[in-house]
Order: C-alpha cells, then structure tokens, then sequence
C-alpha cells in the first residue's frame, strides 16, 4: 500500500476545480480517496477499482445527484491510498468508514455484537450464552439475534438435555444437587447423578440439534422412550415424553425454519423518505435464529445499491458471515464484497438475489419485516420529534436539543458508587453512547452525592475537550439533565466553569415534597425552581428518561457488587488467574484456607509451579 496526499502547488481551488486539479497526479491504481472541505473535515471516503477514472466522474459539472454535487461543492482538498488490489481497497474503505464516520456516507449506527450458544470443552461441558470474541474452548452455535432468542432456546434445551448452566467453580465445590437438578432443569452431574458417558451422549445430543440433526435426536429420545415402556420404567418413560415435548415447542418457536437454506444470512432493505431500514434474519442449522432491525444514516437521494453496500461492509467488519447471503438488492462491487468476506470466513462465501422458490420467500419476508419496522420508527421519530420541539418550549432553548445526556448515581452508603449517564435524541434512546462511570474519588465522603457528580462531570468533559475540541463529531450535549435539586445543578455549574464550558444548557430533575412522580420540580441555574402541568407529555418524556437513566445506574451498580462480593485475595496475586485461582479454591476449600495453607500444600495444587506456591506464600505472608 501506498500513500499520496500531497495536494497540487498553489492556492488550492474549491469544488470542481479542486477535483480536476488532482486528475494529472493520478494513475489507474486502485485505492481508496478522501474528499475534505475547508476545514480539512473529512467529507466521504471512497474506493476505486481505478482512481483516476473514478475521481474524472467527480470533476464533471453535471450528472450528479443532490446529494453528491453538495459534496462536490464543500470539497477543498483530497487524500489518495493506493492499494495493491481492489478487495484491500474496499476493507480500507470500510475501515476508515467506521473511524472517521464522514457526513456523505451511508453510515451504520449499531455494532453490537451478537450472542452465541456455547457447549464448553469440559469433562461435564456447561452450555451457557456467550458474547464477544470466541476466546473460550467449547463448541459454538449462532449467531442468534438477540440475547432473549438465546435465553428462549437456553430455556428450553435446559428441559431437553438437563445439561449445567453453573460455572465451573461452582460445578467443581458442590456437595449436593441444586435447585435446578430439584426443577428437572440439570442431571447433577456435579455430585454424580449421572455418569460421565450418559452426560457425554447428552451434550452430543444438543449439539446435533443445535446442527439441525433435530429429527435423529427426536426419534432417538422416542426410542428410548418405547424401550423403557416396554421395560415397565414408566418414570423413565414419563421423563422422556417430556423432554420430546419440550424438544417440540424449541422447534415451534423458532418460527419459519427453511428445508433447502441450512446457513444464511438474509439481507433486505427498504427506503422511504431519505431513511432507511435493512432487516437481517439468521438461519443456522435449517433454523431461523431470529432477526434484527439496523437504520444506517443515509441521505435523501441515496440508491439501494450503495446502502447495502456499505451495510454489508460495515456490518461483517467485525461479525463471522455465513456461506450465503441473500440479499434483496444487487450490489455493484459484488465480486470484491465476496472475495473479501470469503478471506474473513476461510471458505466461500456467496453473495445472492433469488428470482424463485423458497429463498424468495425468505427475502420477501425480511423485506416486509423491514418496511414495517421503517413505518414504525418514521412514526416514532415524528412524535419524538414533537416532544424535542415540546422540551426546548418549557425550557427556553433556542432550539430543540438533538443530544440530551442525563447523569445519575447509585451507591449503597457509599458503598460500590457508579455514575450513569444515558443519551437520548430524536431517534430516542441511544444505548450504544451510554456510559458508566467508576467513581474514583478517594476523597469524597461516603454517600457524597454533590461530589460524585461533580467527579462524572469532570471526567465526561475532560474527555469530551481533548477527543472534540472543536465540537465536530456530534459528541457535545445540547441539553444536560441532572437527577437532583438546586445543588446538583450548582455543583455540576462549577466543573463547568472550570473548564470554560458554559453555553450547554443544564436542568436539575427533583422530586417534589411527597417525592411523588408528576410533582417533579426543575431547576436551572440562578432562576427559581418550577413544573411542568401533570399530564403534559414532556413531563412524561423527561420522567422517561430520568427513569431510563437510573435503571442504567441501579444495573449499573449491582453488577459491580456482584463482582465484588465474588471476589477473593486470590485476585490480587500476581501469576494466579481464573484458571488457576479455581484449581486453589477447589483444593483448599477458601480464599482463607489458601491463605494459612504452608508452601508444601500450595506447591501440590495441580497447575500450581513450584515458583507461583512461593508467590503466593510470600504474598499472603508479606500482607499478614
């Protein structure tokens, strides 16, 4: 790869000009350009199978659409990579894309990961959701749609197979069967209720079903079902009529699962009113998986071929794609888009638009899904759009707010305190900008909680001054809501002050004496406090948000009590790992245990060096 941003000498033109300036230092190499307005803002970034060809197209003066002869307008500069073949040009191209979020590109918003199923690699496997990189050994089956298809299908498989859902420390310290052996859910194999070859045949059960063998586990169970019958075992019998039935409703609940389609993705988009709705169904294992919604940011004039371009682009920069992907458009690159998703994947990858049979279906399908989601959110946004206008009304804002970020705490005596904040706007809540703060002040009195919110206030602006100084990216609050009274706000004013921050306007959010929902009084900075009538709907749009904002906290909150009621001083000792702290935990019986155990009984621990018994002696010693 090679780099060329030098710009022609003189003063650079704009526009056209500028475009056509750069025409004689081109070649025919591929590569991806950047075009740039005045103020060296990234405008679009493109790919070309050729660059000088594709730039010549810009520097025509008509032919453009709305959209692109504004681009063309704001262009004062460009930046050339050449790469050594066309499918590195289109990774770079969604790779800057995703970095630099340009205003003239289709841009997808939600990059959440998605949940799997894993069947552990363990002598009695545990079969649990995962999300995230597949770090851990094991066999895993997904994408599902959402973390709620998995807890269904969990749910039931649990009926099924009676496989453990308990982590293995858990597994390896038990004594006697817990609640969900008690519930029919688990075989306890923790405490030997079930030998190792039964257990095995199990997981080997679920994981054929999970491939779409369902049909041979099902007529395997109704075998076994038979013989106990005939054996007279009619709790045996009984046992296994409700795991086929169980089996059964899995199987329903998947909804349309496809007999010629064993593993796709279904892609299909709809446009309307310069927006966008691409729906994604997954069938695994001649299953459907569920599905999920995404609104890319696109402009008025956009054509379908370049949504789901850059869709799919973007969408499988960081997500493992199936061996075939039905779409509902055709894409222009579809060759490149191909050859870089089967190098992703290290097989085949095919990208398709059926004409006939049952993958039509499937497309039309996904397709209708998809105009019915757009209609829903195009109607949402008018009325969130509404209460935006109805907002900036009660509060004087000069217009309505597109960011509204609203901050809340949670602590127990200030114990495990967390600051929250959420963000909302006219496409309503944005979870995938809410973030959590630690509270970290050594300081701060327990319970202190004008000085925890002045501690998430300084750390959030402090960042937002050194990532946007210049307030370009779309980072800056237009409103910032308080949970509190007059002396959060005048807290929060202060850090405010401190770091030159004072044209965001702020609101404070209490409670009114009876501490009652609708007598919420609001207070801004040297006015006097006052309220909105009971039933306006902004009222109910702010306790929304204020309410969204401590559910975040609380969760927030518990999560980190959790981690800290599970944790030991084990954690603390350098070398001494997950891995390795169960081993310790499951020999000695307790952290405590660890801790007074000599060095020969630490150096007996099966995983544990000769060198890390010596660590953890001499840590526990030093601290004692």
């Amino acid at each position: 790869m090679t780099d060329a941003t030098d710009t022609p000498s003189g003063v650079a033109p704009t526009g056209h000009a500028c475009i056509q300036s750069y025409l004689k230092t081109l070649d025919n190499s591929p590569g991806v350009y950047r075009m740039l307005d005045g103020e060296s803002r990234v405008l679009y970034v493109g790919k070309a199978r050729n660059l000088r060809a594709r730039v010549s197209n810009y520097a025509r003066p008509a032919g453009h659409s709305g959209r692109i002869a504004r681009m063309i307008r704001e262009t004062a500069s460009m930046m050339f990579l050449t790469t050594r073949t066309e499918t590195e040009a289109l990774l770079l191209e969604q790779n800057l894309i995703k970095q630099l979020k340009p205003r003239y590109n289709v841009l997808l918003r939600d990059d959440k990961s998605f949940p799997n199923i894993l069947v552990t690699d363990h002598d009695f496997p545990q079969i649990t959701k995962h999300r995230g990189a597949k770090k851990d050994k094991g066999q895993y089956f997904g994408p599902f749609a959402s973390a709620g298809a998995v807890n269904r299908t969990l749910n039931q498989l649990q009926k099924v197979f009676l496989l453990r859902n308990c982590a293995d420390s858990m597994f390896e310290t038990r004594t006697r069967p817990c609640l969900q052996h008690q519930i029919r859910r688990c075989s306890a194999p923790c405490v030997g209720r079930i030998s190792a070859e039964d257990y095995r045949a199990s997981v080997r059960d679920a994981a054929q079903f999970l491939s779409g063998k369902s049909s041979g586990v099902q007529e395997g169970l109704a075998r076994q079902m038979a013989e106990a019958s005939e054996a007279m075992e009619f709790e045996r019998a009984a046992a296994l009529r409700d795991r086929i039935r169980a089996l059964t409703q899995v199987q329903s609940a998947q909804g349309i699962n496809p007999r010629g389609v064993t593993e796709a993705d279904v892609v299909a988009l709809h446009l309307e009113g310069g927006q966008a709705c691409v729906q994604v169904f997954f069938i695994r294992a001649n299953q459907n998986w569920g599905n999920r919604d995404f609104y890319p940011r696109v402009g008025p004039d956009v054509d379908a071929a370049e949504v789901m371009e850059a869709f799919l682009g973007q969408f499988y920069d960081t997500k493992e794609p199936p061996r075939l992907i039905l779409l509902s458009h055709a894409i222009e690159n579809a060759d490149l888009m191909e050859e870089a998703l089967t190098g992703k994947l290290g097989r085949r990858v095919e990208l398709a638009v059926p004409l006939r049979g049952e993958k039509v279906e499937l497309v039309d399908g996904a397709a209708r899904n998809a105009r019915e989601s757009l209609a829903r959110k195009m109607a949402e946004t008018a009325t969130q759009g509404k209460l935006l206008r109805g907002l900036a009304e009660a509060f004087g804002l000069d217009a309505p707010p597109q960011r509204i970020e609203v901050y809340d705490n949670s602590h127990i005596q200030g114990t495990n305190a967390v600051g929250a904040m959420i963000v909302a706007g006219p496409e309503g809540f944005l979870k995938n900008q809410y973030r959590k703060f630690n509270i970290r002040g050594d300081a701060l009195v327990p319970g202190d909680d004008f000085g925890m919110m002045k501690e998430v206030l300084e750390r959030r602006f402090r960042r937002l001054l050194k990532e946007d100084p210049d307030r370009t990216l779309g980072l800056w609050p237009d409103l910032l809501l308080i949970d509190g009274g007059a002396g959060q706000v005048s807290a929060v004013a202060s850090i405010m002050a401190e770091h030159g921050v004072q044209d965001i306007p702020m609101v404070g959010v209490a409670k009114g004496v009876d501490r009652d929902a609708g007598k919420e009084e609001f207070h801004r900075l040297g006015q006097h406090a006052f309220a909105l009538r009971h039933n306006d709907p902004v009222l109910y749009f702010i306790q929304r948000m204020r309410d969204e904002a401590h559910r975040f906290a609380i969760g927030t909150h518990r999560a980190k009590r959790a981690k800290a009621v599970g944790a030991t001083p084990l954690d603390d000792v350098p070398g001494v790992g997950a891995a390795r702290k169960r081993a310790l935990l499951a020999h000695f019986g307790s952290a405590k245990a660890v801790a007074r155990a000599n060095l020969a009984d630490l150096k007996a621990v099966e995983g544990v060096s000769e060198a890390l018994a010596e660590r953890i002696y001499g840590f526990f010693h030093e601290a004692g």
